[in-house]
């Protein structure tokens, strides 16, 4: 990984972590204090969920936090994509943490009140929305690189770092292909079959590890016919 350079955050960045900040206290399972043991019961039963809710949200702003470290755009086709991304990601606060919630209480219904989970028809039609959100939150990811990458020479990339931009925009459409994936398996697969379709997201480290293994080489050659850079300029991962 390499960070362009650091600079001061921005009010179009401080306006995103507000957001990120906002979709997390949407997640809160209770706020209210228990009042017997059932309730305290009820309430922990929630916090599976919540947690993996919170670590999705956490990968998300981490990625969008990366990209604005590397190349801090403020222009408006930046504010533009980075409004779309927000707004993806409040949009699907509710029906990612429906999804675990009911995944949670498939596995585990004891204490999960008012949690029910999902039929099979259900099931591959909750997975096809939450699939389409996916595709459309990597899509704005990739969108966003894509632009750093036409911005290349106003961001006086090298050579290098022109590479990582492709490769980091790359990554994006690895995840998002593993939406459109899962957003297939929902609609075409026999309902019997719909449990696959969340279960697919799994495909994510694969892809993932695959595609890394094939730029890492790519890099290792192009660095090879590339004259050393100044240590100051990046720091390739």
């Amino acid at each position: 990984m390499f960070l362009r350079k650091t600079h001061d955050i921005s009010r179009l960045e401080a306006f995103s972590d507000a957001v990120f900040a906002f979709a997390l206290t949407l997640l809160v399972v209770s706020l209210d204090v228990p009042k017997s043991y059932d309730q305290l019961m009820n309430l922990m039963s929630g916090f599976p969920a919540f947690a993996c809710c919170f670590g999705v949200l956490l990968w998300i702003w981490y990625e969008h936090n990366l990209f604005f470290r590397r190349y801090g755009l403020q222009d408006p086709y930046t504010v533009f994509l980075n409004g779309a991304l927000l707004f993806v990601v409040m949009f699907y606060v509710y029906p990612l943490k429906f999804m675990l919630d009911s995944g949670f209480a498939h596995f585990a219904p004891i204490g999960r009140q008012g949690v029910a989970p999902m039929t099979l028809a259900q099931l591959s039609n909750a997975s096809a929305i939450y699939g389409l959100g996916f595709v459309a939150l990597f899509v704005m990811f990739g969108l966003l690189y894509l632009h750093a990458y036409r911005k290349r020479h106003d961001l006086g990339l090298t050579p290098l770092e022109v590479f990582n931009v492709r490769s980091f925009a790359g990554q994006q459409i690895v995840s998002a292909a593993v939406g459109v994936i899962v957003v297939l398996i929902a609609v075409a697969a026999p309902r019997r079959y719909a449990f696959i379709s969340p279960m697919a997201f799994i495909l994510m480290w694969p892809a993932h590890t695959l595609y890394e293994m094939r730029i890492k080489k790519k890099r290792k050659a192009l660095e090879a016919r590339l004259p050393p850079e100044p240590a100051s300029a990046s720091a390739p991962s």
